[in-house]
Order: structure tokens, then sequence, then C-alpha cells
């Protein structure tokens, strides 16, 4: 991330798209019908049979730049999320009438509060975070007080193949102007290591789509459509760090395909946390650990946070954490396993052995902080 207006998730490429006026937001739509034709009689040999008859689909006619902008801009909105002494920017999708809003984890990681400016009446909402996926890199989030916005129109990602014209549309560099970035899909199920060059956080994200696209800082969270204008993925990394051939193409841009998406902001809906998804607001235990690699097994403490409910408990760096709440303790995911079923104000009885190989325990209350 970096300050001032881009999500900064990857290095920028060289080129700018062409900024698209209000104009482009007034454009009409171009009107799409797929009429059946009527069912055709006919016989077989001398029997009075009737064989319906049906012609063949009739072909998808892509909209043109125009009518994809007019279809898509106005279920967009451009995110603004300040995190110490960063700000980030981003781009939403707007899933419901009532601003339920699709966006990317590390959009909002850290965040103290969110912004978010609709881009179909351009009023900024306060963005409530419903829940996340840090590991798919997926967050979902409710404007307060939002009705009646356009929303995406979504597609499957399933029907997506190599060569498909598709075009990202997002907050490009920050701008809070949509900025469309056309490309075709070279590649499908693609895996590529990112890292988040605000915190230096790495993370691995599987089964994208890779695009020629030239999704840039800004445009993370936002959709990726097809030739008619359907959603068919959120934009997440652009030029990410991964096992490129000689021949790939350039730029290389990735986006996590909606039918990957939609479960989760299914779960996150229904209020069901698990290992990997968090509902609701994020605890804080107030601790950096890394896998304790001798005995005793655990997760051992490698930062405090000054006046966390780590520190008031006890926990000093190089105490090794062995429970928590009842649970076992033997690495570092499972200390996140046993946090991600937790609510802040949540009071935790926890078992360590300190760096002297001292045993320590206490009870601690969890408090809330940014989504991490």
């Amino acid at each position: 991330m970096t300050t001032g207006g881009t999500d900064g998730w990857m290095t920028k490429r060289a080129g700018r798209r062409g900024l698209w006026t209000a104009a482009v937001l007034a454009a009409g739509l171009g009107a799409l019908a797929l009429v059946a034709p009527p069912l055709t009689p006919g016989t077989i040999e001398s029997a009075p049979v009737t064989v319906i008859t049906t012609a063949p689909p009739a072909p998808v006619v892509p909209l043109t730049p125009e009518e994809l902008s007019a279809q898509v801009v106005p279920t967009i909105v451009t995110i603004t999320a300040p995190a110490g002494f960063t700000t980030t920017a981003g781009t939403g999708i707007v899933l419901s009438p009532d601003g339920v809003v699709l966006t990317n984890h590390h959009v909002i990681s850290g965040a103290s509060d969110v912004t978010a400016v609709s881009m179909s009446n351009g009023l900024i909402y306060d963005a409530e975070i419903l829940g996340y996926d840090s590991v798919s890199d997926l967050a979902v989030l409710r404007l307060a007080g939002a009705t009646d916005l356009p929303v995406a129109v979504v597609g499957k990602s399933a029907e997506a193949t190599r060569g498909d014209a598709v075009t990202a549309i997002g907050n490009a560099e920050g701008g809070g102007v949509p900025v469309p970035a056309p490309g075709v899909i070279t590649n499908l199920g693609v895996t590529v290591n990112t890292r988040n060059v605000s915190d230096g956080s790495r993370n691995q994200l599987k089964g994208l789509i890779e695009v020629d696209a030239d999704i840039r800082p800004g445009d993370s969270g936002g959709p990726l459509v097809n030739a008619v204008g359907e959603l068919i993925g959120v934009s997440s990394a652009g030029n990410a760090v991964t096992d490129r051939t000689e021949t790939s193409p350039a730029p290389q841009s990735y986006a996590i395909p909606i039918d990957t998406a939609l479960p989760i902001v299914e779960q996150v809906l229904g209020g069901r946390s698990s290992e990997t998804v968090r509902v609701g607001p994020t605890p804080v235990l107030g601790v950096a650990v890394k896998d304790h690699a001798e005995m005793p097994a655990g997760a051992e403490v490698v930062a405090v946070s000054f006046d966390s409910p780590a520190e008031r408990v006890g926990l000093t760096k190089g105490a090794v954490i062995t429970e928590f709440g009842g649970s076992r303790i033997a690495s570092s995911a499972d200390l996140n396993a046993a946090m991600s079923s937790r609510r802040p104000g949540d009071t935790v009885a926890v078992t360590w052995v300190d760096a002297t190989g001292q045993p320590g325990t206490g009870s601690l209350v969890l408090d809330e902080g940014p989504p991490r």
C-alpha cells in the first residue's frame, strides 16, 4: 500500500488508460434480446408425428465499450480505507440494492474506518465490514443507509475460456473515476504468490483467472466482466510474483473467480465464521507468533503490542502459548484457528511457558481491532 490513494498491491505498470468522463455514465444501455423461434411441426415418413425443432442459440452480441460502461460503472463503488499513516484506495462491487459490497481483503486490511462512493448516485457511505477471508483475499461490506442501488449482473466464471474478451473496471490509481482495462483471458486456474508492500505480508492465491488487462493499484476489488457485462471475477492481483514462462504475455493480472467468491459472501451473510472466514468485529490478542520448533510445541510469541490483552496477562517475547480457551495449541495455525471463533469482549484462559522455561497461566479479555 502507498500513502495517498492506491492499494499498492503490486508494482504499477507503464502506460495509462484514458479517464472516462461523466458522459460515459450517461451512455444508454444497448438492448439485447435472445428470442426463441416458434416451434415448427414436421413429419417422419407417413406417420402423423409432430417433431419439435429448435434453432441454434442466437450468437452473443458483445456490448460496445460505451454500453459496457453504462451497465457496469453504476454497480461499483470507490473505496477509501485509512490504516495508520497510509490510506488505501480500492474498488467494490455492489451485490444488493441495500448496499452489500464485495471487495478484496487487502483493500480494507488494518483500516480504522472505511468509506465508499457510489458511482450510481455520487453519495458517500460509511462502510461496515461484515466479514472477510484473508486467505482468499475477499471482504464483504455493507453501506450504511444505502437503498435502491444498481447491482452487478452476475455471470458464471466456470463458463469462461481462454481467449474470451474481458474488461476490468475500477478506481485505477485511486483517482475516483472508473477506468476500463480491456483484455482477454490468457489462462485459468492459476496460482500466484502476492506481497503487500505496506506490511510485507505474503499470501498465495489459487484458481485465479489470468488476463492481459492492465489491472492497476486502485482496481483491486473491482469487477472483471465478460463481453456482455456479466461479473465473472474480482480483480485482485496486478503483476503478482508468480512462476512465469518466457512466452507469458505482459501485463499479467489476476482475478478471483466469482464462483469462488459468492460462497464466501453467503457464508459471511449467514454469520458463519470458520478457520479462514471472520464474521463481525475482529478480536485482538496483541501478539505476533510463529511455530515453535522445539518442545514444548506451540505458538511462540515474537512480539507483544503495548497495552494489549496479551501484555496485560503477562505474555512476553519468547513465551510459547500451549493452550488457548481450552484448546491445545501446537502451532501458530492452531492459535489462529482458536481465535477465529472468538469475538471482542470474550474472556479466554491462556497457558504458556515463558522464555526461561517457567509455566504461566492467566485469563484475558480480547480487545476489538481492525480487520487483519
